[in-house]
């Protein structure tokens, strides 16, 4: 039987090198991996032009645009992308001491929706920040304007969310002082280079380990989607892809732990594996809906409650093709 042609595109992850290299195949189907490093550009040309059969695609923009009853992808539980996103967020200390001190300031943020800003505004409620007293300033943090070409996303109750119109980056108006903090998915480029440009929480790595000692929570934030058309006329592929890429990422992990020679530039290599072996037990990757439903329940929660959904749409809606 000839194999089904099917276009994916997806980052350059570890997790997903055997399949993009082909040492692992999809049954059915020949895989045309295509790699780019941008997620943002992966989103916006699946979204906004529909360029690939399946791809990664970020996840609190595919549960949003299922709410609005945006049907024309289907989503498989495979993760490419998570990140505790403590690191992310930065500010000027000489307005910011604490988290507290955020209350009725102005804070960058590359996309208000983006999934990392939804995680992120979770941590900063637990820390004391009333988020209803912030304004909210979208821009990219290394050039003027937008971060990308997303789809202005309807929130279903006021906040104070602005596009930015200055003729400087978020990370600009970080350093002067225009805006106290800037969160999302990457750091502005002022930091490193700028003393009064600071984590947070300094003792970053040590934060998000407690986070997940607490509360159980790796954050998602990119998951694959499939198109719902490709589904309807070859409805294998969703579970030959969940197959390919589950052996994908253990073959991943098996060479991350050949102590040999290590695989990557981590001089504590074998230390961090230690340390990723006691707090998570073994796979700090799982995929399926079952492992992460905590997780997932949790990113739905937050999309609730910063009036991004209307409902909290039950993950048996979200992932209804059974693929485990």
């Amino acid at each position: 039987m000839e194999k089904l042609n099917l276009s994916f595109a997806c980052g350059p992850y570890d997790r997903m090198d055997p399949l993009a290299k082909k040492e692992v195949e999809p049954q059915g189907i020949n895989l045309n991996y295509i790699t780019i490093q941008n997620p943002r550009e992966i989103f916006d040309r699946m979204i906004n032009d529909r360029q690939f059969d399946a791809s990664e695609m970020s996840v609190s923009e595919y549960i949003c645009r299922y709410a609005d009853g945006e049907r024309d992808l289907v989503g498989i539980p495979v993760f490419p992308s998570r990140a505790f996103r403590h690191s992310c967020i930065v500010v000027n200390t000489d307005m910011i001491k604490t988290p507290s001190d955020l209350n009725g300031k102005k804070i960058g943020v590359q996309i208000y929706t983006m999934t990392a800003a939804v995680w992120i505004r979770g941590v900063l409620q637990e820390a004391g920040v009333d988020l209803s007293t912030i304004t909210w300033v979208e821009g990219d943090l290394r050039k003027p304007g937008s971060h990308g070409r997303p789809r202005a996303k309807r929130l279903l109750r006021p906040v104070n969310r602005v596009r930015s119109e200055s003729s400087s980056s978020l990370s600009q108006l970080l350093e002067t002082g225009e805006i106290a903090a800037t969160i999302g998915a990457d750091v502005p480029t002022c930091f490193g280079k700028t003393p009064h440009i600071q984590h947070l929480f300094p003792n970053v790595r040590q934060t998000e380990k407690e986070y997940f000692q607490r509360t159980g929570i790796f954050p998602i934030m990119h998951l694959v989607v499939i198109k719902k058309d490709v589904l309807e006329r070859h409805p294998f592929v969703a579970s030959s892809l969940f197959k390919a890429m589950n052996e994908s990422k253990d073959i991943a992990l098996a060479q991350m732990k050949f102590a040999s020679t290590y695989r990557y530039m981590l001089p504590f290599l074998p230390s961090d594996l230690k340390e990723i072996e006691d707090i998570f037990g073994g796979d700090p990757w799982p995929y399926g809906v079952e492992p992460n439903r905590k997780v997932l329940e949790s990113l739905v929660t937050f999309l609730y409650d910063q009036a991004m959904i209307a409902r909290k749409v039950p993950l048996e809606e979200l992932f209804p093709i059974a693929c485990e």
